[in-house]
């Protein structure tokens, strides 16, 4: 069975540092822990002497003054290495974590989980290809030696790079090396561990290169290991769940976040707040409770983006110089249903297109596979389509020979909206307002990865009622934004009244929209 040696990097607090090493021990796995020389010793002292008398508990045998993105972070970890090596000869397994990480599942179920498979986990993707770094230094931080840290000392920092670049002192990438980049948080074999430890032993011109690399613990390991194991017994993520914001910052979870945190496909989370005392002690209890069970539904990051999200209005689709001046034609009318429940939508187009047989397109803009004709490309993908809108459109008034087009619309296309209405042409706007019952929510949730099948009750319970507050903000901004041509069809009115507003959209007449409405299933879930 699987026995987990965890490498704990950490600095500060250390009365949580002694109960999360208590916690993790007491069920028999293991920890090596390197305590910051910049804390002081007065803390550390704390820690040895509580920790002393653990079996369990070892520390590495230097402390190390840690700088982020600096080299001692890696160094400060082949330390903690070092020491759990030499004092758990029975771990098979070692984990990365940090003061702020706790477990979500139980030493029994992370225990199963490192059985299952004869593999390390360590997310590991190329440096270049990959664009898992999105902003900032790229191949810079490889290219270029950096001597100084960029946040304690900056003006070193940058003057060192801008004399190397403007003096041309760049240096290649070690040849038989192919850089990879990931997530420090990895578990990884014993076997794999040794294998690291004998690299660094026996390749120093990849240790000096690292040690004036500019975030090495991003790339260290996850180079070292793709180098050494053969990429079948690597799974290429991270057993922590951790989540970013927009600014690059770690999310910090809280007290209400436990059954969320529980319902991850992980063993451990990132970052759990000093202040969360009651998800600490519930999770503290968890990781001893080998009866606990778990139902895995995995939608943690898709509901962050969802969640965090709703506030913003911001401009998704900015107008581009050369669309800026472009327009469908004065003469021509774009015809766009906007809702919801895309079916209906598309159930009611199917409908137009027959009773007055002018050209539609489905969801163009929202739906990958939506049908379209061949229009040298500009069709293939959904950025080319948006970013390049509106020569789109008159390509396709040009290709269906019409001067009326019908399409589909998501309603949290606002901006695509507000661009087709500063057209020349005229656009009409027809919301179809549809009834949105808990089921509907729910399953429309699971389709875009909100929840799954496992999703715990609580979090459905929190979660559908902001899907149904943001379905009607979305609503509101359409009705608020002042179109010109602007109509509704509900599912709760009468079909004449629903007849009526059709053939005020469509201009055409009574008798015509009555055949299009007439269908009893068109509101059909």
């Amino acid at each position: 069975m699987a026995k987990i040696a965890f490498i704990l990097l950490c600095h500060k607090n250390p009365d949580a540092i002694i109960q999360q090493a208590r916690g993790l021990t007491a069920v028999g796995d293991c920890i090596s822990i390197h305590f910051d020389a910049a804390a002081g010793t007065e803390a550390f002292e704390k820690i040895r002497h509580a920790l002393k008398d653990d079996p369990n508990v070892t520390f590495a045998r230097r402390r190390l003054k840690c700088g982020w993105g600096a080299w001692s972070l890696v160094q400060a970890t082949l330390l903690a290495v070092e020491a759990a090596l030499d004092a758990f000869p029975r771990a098979t397994h070692f984990y990365m974590v940090s003061g702020d990480c706790m477990a979500i599942k139980s030493a029994a179920y992370a225990h199963r989980f490192l059985d299952a498979e004869d593999v390390d986990y360590i997310e590991s993707v190329d440096y270049f290809e990959s664009g898992w770094i999105k902003t900032g230094f790229r191949e810079e931080r490889l290219i270029y030696r950096h001597w100084f840290n960029e946040r304690t000392h900056k003006r070193l920092f940058y003057t060192s790079y801008n004399i190397q670049k403007w003096l041309g002192l760049t240096r290649a990438v070690p040849a038989d090396l192919q850089m990879m980049i990931g997530s420090q948080w990895w578990c990884l074999r014993r076997r794999t561990v040794e294998w690291v430890m004998n690299f660094c032993r026996d390749r120093p011109d990849v240790m000096r290169f690292f040690r004036t690399t500019w975030i090495p613990d991003e790339t260290f390991f996850q180079t070292i290991v793709r180098h050494i194991v053969p990429g079948t017994e690597i799974r290429s993520r991270t057993p922590t769940f951790l989540l970013f914001t927009d600014y690059g910052m770690p999310v910090v979870f809280y007290n209400d976040h436990y059954d969320l945190l529980m319902s991850q496909d992980y063993l451990f989370a990132r970052k759990i707040s000093p202040e969360a005392t009651a998800l600490k002690a519930r999770l503290g209890a968890l990781y001893a409770d080998d009866a606990a069970t778990f139902r895995i539904s995995n939608e943690g990051a898709s509901l962050f983006r969802f969640l965090t999200g709703r506030g913003r209005v911001g401009r998704r689709f900015a107008p581009r110089f050369w669309e800026t001046e472009s327009t469908l034609g004065r003469e021509r009318t774009l015809l766009i249903l906007v809702c919801k429940k895309w079916h209906v939508a598309k159930r009611l187009l199917h409908r137009i297109r027959d009773v007055t047989g002018q050209p539609t397109l489905e969801y163009l803009f929202d739906e990958e596979a939506a049908p379209m004709p061949d229009l040298g490309g500009i069709q293939t993908t959904m950025p080319k389509r948006t970013r390049h809108r509106r020569a789109l459109m008159r390509m396709l008034f040009d290709y269906y020979e019409t001067d009326r087009l019908a399409i589909c619309l998501d309603p949290n296309n606002m901006d695509l909206l507000r661009d087709f209405q500063t057209d020349r042409s005229i656009t009409r706007v027809l919301e179809i307002e549809c009834t949105f019952t808990d089921d509907y929510l729910l399953g429309h949730a699971r389709r875009v990865g909100l929840a799954g099948e496992r999703t715990p009750q609580d979090t459905i319970d929190v979660l559908l009622p902001t899907i149904r507050a943001d379905l009607g903000n979305e609503s509101d901004m359409l009705r608020g934004a002042g179109f010109e041509h602007f109509f509704v069809l509900r599912e709760s009115d009468p079909q004449s009244a629903n007849a009526e507003a059709l053939a005020d959209f469509l201009t055409v007449d009574m008798a015509k929209a009555a055949k299009i409405v007439e269908d009893p299933g068109l509101f059909d879930d």
